[in-house]
């Protein structure tokens, strides 16, 4: 198991980013004598070779779209390689832990899981093929984080840019943290984590940070499900980054509800080089955010974007644009909205397509308001089926969905496509065309990642 190449960590998907799943992993087992090959699909073709020299192969599922991709890269490894140990890791691969075991997984971990790959490859080292456990459970232990091992995952050029004033710039991806302390029951950390979260020290935070600038990355995305979950231990991490790295630039996902509570820290992220923060601000129905449980409502959210906007910080909400509580009136007025508000540039169409997915494990599974539009669950695309009451918005999002997925792949202008959902939208209502200007080709557009898919 110790010759370069026994163990591989494939990588299907992360949101465009070079693969912290896949370069933590990597670092734990190099720190034990391991030298895991790596291999990230998203960017390089599945590579025969490397799989057939595995003994081990990994694949990380922090995500639905990596997991169906995973699934696949799964079956060509055991087509290669038919008697290697696959291991499926991240969120995803414990709350699907039955289907995966019952087909192509020989073991599934979620959660802090690098020191139980560690063991796994011990075990294999020893035993040869131990059985995988009959119940997998998350894994919750406090580790010991070295620095992110980078060096053999492909360029960061191959990986989302950020655009900003009419260029294109690199983009590193770090976490302060892991797990979230918050239960939103549309979201798969809480099945996992259940609540907790575990910070990474900052030197190791930094080391990571000098790794990918070194690159030449400009600006750091922080991927922490939520960097306010710990505000004092967000903060050090901001200004440590400042003090190394003046010139560089950065973004964050929080909760609404955390942009309320420490709105007095927005303006010092400002200065030390926030330039945008993401927030799930999901939907502008208080009905539908009681059904997710998302802590905040209608209200909060302009206050969100009138604190952010004061700091002088882009707020880039995203939204649930389709569930099974939302109404074609809901829909439209969440477009009014973005319009009303200037959003359209810092909501990325895909937004507006959004369904809300319920794999296996939901904390929704749990909601007597999903029963009535629950269907079966579609074991071999992870998720459960549900319907909305309305056909209008069934069709809505059938219409939508293929509109920005065709715009995306054309590089339209995100406020033209805007424009195009608008009037689908009317057409649904059957409500004459609102009255919309043509965008401004050279309008200043706020900074944002050039990958917007996610889910």
């Amino acid at each position: 198991m110790r010759e370069p190449g026994a163990i591989l960590l494939v990588a299907c998907y992360e949101l465009g980013h070079q693969p912290l799943a896949v370069a933590w992993p990597a670092a734990f087992l190099e720190r034990e004598g391991y030298a895991p090959a790596v291999m990230d699909v998203s960017v390089e073709p599945f590579d025969p070779e490397r799989v057939r020299r595995a003994r081990l192969v990994a694949i990380s599922v922090p995500m639905h779209t990596a997991l169906r991709l995973g699934v696949a890269v799964a079956r060509r490894v055991r087509d290669v390689n038919p008697t290697c140990h696959i291991a499926f890791y991240g969120l995803y691969a414990t709350l699907n832990a039955g289907h995966l075991l019952a087909g192509l997984a020989d073991s599934v971990m979620s959660g802090e899981i690098e020191g139980a790959l560690v063991d796994l490859a011990r075990n294999l080292e020893g035993a040869g093929r131990p059985p995988a456990p009959s119940r997998p459970l998350p894994v919750l232990a406090k580790l010991d984080f070295p620095a992110p091992s980078r060096a053999a995952l492909p360029s960061l050029k191959k990986y989302a840019h950020l655009e900003r004033s009419g260029g294109r710039e690199l983009v590193g991806y770090v976490e302060a943290s892991r797990g979230c302390k918050h239960l939103c029951r549309h979201c798969p950390i809480p099945p996992v984590y259940g609540g907790r979260f575990f910070v990474v020290p900052v030197e190791v935070l930094l080391a990571d940070i000098r790794q990918q600038v070194e690159a030449g990355a400009t600006h750091i995305t922080f991927g922490d499900p939520d960097f306010l979950n710990g505000p004092g231990h967000a903060l050090a991490a901001a200004r440590a980054l400042h003090e190394a790295f003046g010139a560089l630039t950065f973004d964050f996902t929080a909760k609404i509800e955390h942009l309320l509570r420490h709105r007095d820290r927005l303006p010092e992220l400002a200065r030390l080089g926030c330039a945008f923060i993401v927030s799930a601000a999901e939907s502008l129905s208080d009905a539908v955010l009681a059904h997710l449980d998302k802590g905040h409502t209608r209200a909060d959210i302009e206050t969100a974007i009138q604190l952010t906007a004061a700091a002088g910080i882009t707020l880039r909400p995203t939204w649930v644009a389709f569930t099974p509580w939302t109404t074609l009136d809901d829909y439209r007025e969440l477009l009014d909205f973005v319009e009303t508000k200037r959003l359209v540039d810092a909501v990325d169409p895909v937004q507006f397509a959004i369904r809300l997915l319920v794999p296996p494990g939901s904390l929704l599974l749990e909601s007597p308001a999903l029963r009535p539009f629950l269907g079966e669950l579609v074991e071999d695309q992870f998720y459960h089926r549900w319907t909305h009451p309305d056909p209008r918005m069934e069709a809505l999002h059938v219409a939508v969905s293929s509109l920005v997925a065709a715009a995306a792949d054309r590089h339209e202008d995100a406020a033209v496509t805007f424009q195009r959902v608008c009037e689908l939208a009317d057409q649904s209502a059957g409500v004459a065309r609102r009255p919309m200007a043509p965008p401004a080709a050279r309008r200043t557009r706020p900074p944002r990642l050039t990958e917007p898919w996610f889910c």
